[in-house]
C-alpha cells in the first residue's frame, strides 16, 4: 500500500553545510502510525508530528521558533488506524501509533482479536488523547428501530486491521448478527462515505472523534443520519467492551444532524514502543504538553482541544513509557 505521509516542520535544514550541522541537534526521524486522511488519528498525528518537531537548524523556542525536541523530524504516516498501528509499534516498523483504548488493552494482554497470539508485550502509553464516538451512518431520511434490522442489510463495518472492525464484529456478535447474516463491506470511513452516498450501504459503522471530515463531507452533499442507540443496547455494549462508554454527540456536530445522537465512545491513546529510549520519549512527552503546543492545538482540529494533561492517564491499563512517566512523575500528574 502506498503509504501518505505528513511531514512536520522541513528536511531542508538536512543540507544545512557541516560548519552550521555540527553546532544543531543530531536528526532524528519520528513516525506516529496513524488512520486514513477522512477519519481524526491523522489530522491529530500531523498536529502532534508538528508540535514535537524541531528539525536541524530551526529557530529556538525562546527566538519564536519550534518549541518540539531538538533534531527530532515527526512523521504522521497514514495506516489502517488501530490494530496496524499497535502491529507497527510491537515490531518496530514505526516509533508510534494511535489506537483506541480497547485494541492497546487487548494487544498488549492477548486478548481479544490477539488472543491465541504472541503478546505486544513491547507497547507502552504516552498519552491518553482524546475520546473516539462510535458512528452508525444511515441514509438521509432512513430509520432504524433498533440494530437487529441491520440483518440482511449491506453495513459497513470499517477496515480489516482497524480497532472499529473488531469493536463492531463484537458489538454485533451481542444482538445476533455476524457475516452470515448481514452484507458486510471492509471499508475505510471515507470509502464508506462514499458507498453510502452512492446507495451501495445501506448503513456503516465507524469510531472516529467528532467532527470526522469524510462525514461532514457526506452531510454536506448528500445529507445522512446518525443512529441513536437505546439505553439497553449501550448497556449491553458496555458490558460487552468495557473500554467503551456511554456518550452523545450534541445535535449540531454535523448541521443536518440537529438531534442529539446516544452512542459510546472510547479514547485514542498515543503508544509507543519499550525500546524508545527514555530520553527521547521524555522529551517527546514534555514537548506535547508545553504552551507551544496548547497553542496549537486550540487552533486545529476540534478534538485537538479535548487533549488535557489532567486526563492523559485516563483509561490507560497497560505500562507507560519510563520517559512518559518521568514527566508525568514530575509534572504532579502521577504520584
Amino acid at each position: 500500500m502506498r503509504l501518505k505521509t505528513l511531514i512536520a516542520g522541513t528536511a531542508l535544514a538536512a543540507t544545512t553545510a557541516l560548519s552550521g550541522f555540527s553546532q544543531a541537534a543530531e536528526m532524528q526521524f519520528f513516525r506516529i502510525g496513524s488512520g486514513s486522511a477522512g477519519g481524526s488519528y491523522f489530522p491529530i498525528a500531523g498536529l502532534i508530528a508538528n508540535a514535537i518537531s524541531s528539525p536541524p537548524g530551526s529557530r529556538p523556542c525562546e527566538d519564536g521558533g519550534s518549541c518540539g525536541v531538538p533534531g527530532l523530524v515527526a512523521i504522521a504516516q497514514s495506516s489502517n488506524a488501530s490494530v496496524a498501528n499497535a502491529t507497527g509499534v510491537q515490531t518496530g516498523q514505526m516509533e508510534s501509533g494511535l489506537a483506541i483504548a480497547g485494541i492497546v488493552h487487548t494487544a498488549y494482554n492477548g486478548g481479544g482479536k490477539f488472543e491465541g497470539q504472541a503478546k505486544y508485550d513491547k507497547l507502552r502509553v504516552i498519552a491518553n488523547l482524546f475520546p473516539e464516538e462510535m458512528h452508525l451512518v444511515l441514509p438521509k431520511g432512513a430509520k432504524l428501530n433498533s440494530l437487529q434490522d441491520l440483518k440482511g442489510k449491506r453495513v459497513g463495518i470499517a477496515q480489516a486491521g482497524s480497532g472499529t472492525q473488531v469493536a463492531v464484529l463484537q458489538l454485533l456478535s451481542q444482538f445476533g448478527l455476524d457475516r452470515s447474516n448481514i452484507d458486510e463491506a471492509e471499508l475505510n470511513n471515507t470509502q464508506s462515505a462514499e458507498h453510502l452516498a452512492d446507495g451501495q450501504l445501506d448503513a456503516y459503522f465507524y469510531v472516529a472523534g467528532t467532527p470526522v471530515a469524510a462525514i461532514v463531507q457526506l452531510d454536506a452533499t448528500r445529507g445522512m443520519e446518525l443512529y441513536s442507540f437505546s439505553d439497553e443496547e449501550r448497556a449491553i455494549i458496555e458490558k460487552a467492551l468495557p473500554y467503551y462508554y456511554s456518550e452523545t454527540i450534541p445535535g449540531g456536530t454535523y448541521e443536518g444532524v440537529d438531534y442529539d445522537v446516544k452512542t459510546l465512545a472510547g479514547g485514542a491513546q498515543w503508544m509507543t514502543n519499550a525500546d524508545v529510549s527514555e530520553e527521547l520519549v521524555y522529551d517527546i512527552t514534555k514537548a506535547l504538553w508545553n504552551d507551544s503546543t496548547r497553542q496549537l492545538f486550540e487552533s486545529g482540529h476540534p478534538k485537538a482541544r479535548l487533549i488535557k494533561l489532567d486526563t492523559a492517564l485516563s483509561g490507560v491499563t497497560i505500562p507507560l513509557h519510563p520517559g512518559a512517566e518521568k514527566f508525568y512523575r514530575e509534572a504532579g500528574v502521577l504520584h
